[in-house]
């Protein structure tokens, strides 16, 4: 993939300004189309279409924007969660509403480019913090799929074509794709990959998902 994008949402400047030359400096370089300190402006302009939003949890105020997140996800967005909390609890919810990756921002440069890259690529990227976050839970070996991911899931399994599936669900075609890429790459983080519709079956079964008789 040539020309990668990112928009930047984060309420300090520094840390925007940090950030965009640590991607332009990266290899292959990314190319920071917006930013700003409101998450309006990963909809707006050039904005809304960066492969990757690198997104702060926490603009301007105590609580995580997780309802941003999840809109985020659920419009096909890819979000890379770049937040001052290590805290195991909010790494897991994030990658449960979708996030593809979180880093705390005491990891750095390396980190986020590689997390940056990796989400535009739709591989998968486990930083220092999200290792430990994934250790501790105890349901590590089923992937932290959000409710929109498996309702996505199941009506692939139940349908012909992703564009039946898109219809069904009122989201476009590429959101189902987005969805489902998301899907493999967390299967993949957790050693279990399931690289075809076969064998993402296979993988619902064997989680208990959905059963023979769904498909």
């Amino acid at each position: 993939m040539a020309g990668l994008t990112a928009v930047i949402v984060d309420d300090h400047p520094a840390v925007r300004a940090g950030v965009g030359q640590w991607l332009t400096e990266g290899t292959p370089p990314v190319t920071v189309v917006a930013e700003g300190a409101d998450v309006r402006v990963a909809w707006l302009g050039r904005g809304a279409d960066a492969d990757v939003v690198i997104l702060d949890l926490n603009l301007g105020g105590p609580a995580p924007v997780l309802g941003d997140l999840r809109r985020l996800v659920d419009a096909g967005r890819r979000v890379v969660v770049y937040s001052m909390r290590a805290d195991d609890s909010i790494a897991l919810q994030c990658l449960e509403l979708g996030a593809h990756c979180y880093l705390t921002k005491i990891e750095g440069a390396a980190h986020l480019v590689k997390a940056v890259h990796a989400a535009a690529w739709n591989k998968p990227y486990t930083p220092p913090s999200l290792a430990g976050a994934l250790a501790g839970d105890r349901s590590e070996r089923r992937p932290a799929l959000s409710s929109r991911e498996i309702e996505v899931l199941i009506e692939w399994f139940q349908s012909e074509s992703k564009e039946f599936v898109a219809h069904r669900l009122g989201i476009s075609p590429s959101t189902v794709n987005s969805h489902l890429e998301r899907i493999r790459v967390k299967y993949t983080q957790i050693g279990r990959e399931a690289p075809s519709k076969v064998a993402l079956a296979a993988r619902a079964i064997e989680d208990g998902l959905i059963n023979l008789d769904d498909l």
